[in-house]
């Protein structure tokens, strides 16, 4: 159940779907569109900026810190983000393909 903010009246809870850290094949490079790349880089800008300021403000970390719960989520929709872009296949997947297209025919 989401509260609302006493100043902004928005919901403080965001429902946001989980999305595995440990996804098959992370470690391959992805092709990102340029609507994609704009929106990794405007999430990596506000994390980066909400992170500054907890450094700054001297607060402790702890589960239960907005501004944390704030950087959880934008991390979260980051990786949503990057793990929606098509992987790139590697030359030895495509000559893989390749040789079972020609064995199959």
């Amino acid at each position: 159940m989401a509260t609302s903010s006493p100043t902004t009246g928005f919901p403080l809870a965001v429902s946001v779907p989980a999305v595995p850290s440990l996804v098959a094949r992370s470690d391959r490079r992805r092709r990102i569109d340029p609507r994609s790349g704009h929106a990794l880089e405007i999430l990596g800008h506000a994390i980066e900026y909400l992170t500054d300021e907890l450094v700054q403000s001297h607060e402790l970390v702890s589960a239960n810190n907005g501004r944390v719960e704030a950087i959880q989520l934008l991390m979260s929709l980051n990786r949503q983000v990057y793990f929606e872009c098509p992987e790139v296949l590697t030359l030895a997947d495509r000559c893989r393909a390749f040789l079972r297209l020609r064995s199959a025919a």
